[in-house]
């Protein structure tokens, strides 16, 4: 028996994220002039838009309140975690903790260094150091 196309399907790529903010300026400045992404337009009523290698993140502020903002924690690769770490508390961030390992893999370590944008949500550095 033949496997139907759908059998075959899995979600692979991811073309967009949506993070919830309070202040879509606020916020786009934090990811722009902080972080350093690559800010590719603002829209009405309260969307910002960047360039994360391909994958695009949407900065959204709601229409109406809520009451509280829960966000899928986005982790950027950088392949030296020490000097990306140094470069963004050198521009205020304010990191949980110092880069850490997380896992000793067979090929390589885990280590991460995670942080909050102004609206709380988490976000984390990681990268993967070849023994």
């Amino acid at each position: 028996m033949a496997s139907s196309p759908q059998a075959n399907f899995g979600l692979a790529q991811i073309g967009q994220i949506a993070v919830p903010v309070a202040d879509v300026a606020r916020a786009i400045a934090f990811y722009r002039d902080v972080l350093g992404m690559r800010f590719l337009f603002q829209a009405p009523p309260g969307l910002g838009f960047f360039d994360c290698a391909g994958v695009r993140l949407m900065l959204d502020a709601p229409a109406k309140a809520q009451a509280r903002n829960y966000s899928s924690v986005i982790y950027y690769k950088v392949p030296d975690l020490q000097a990306a770490f140094e470069t963004l508390t050198a521009r205020g961030v304010a990191f949980e903790a110092r880069p850490h390992l997380i896992a000793r893999m067979p090929d390589h370590e885990l280590w991460m260094a995670f942080f909050r944008d102004p609206d709380e949500n988490l976000l984390a550095l990681m990268s993967e150091v070849r023994a």
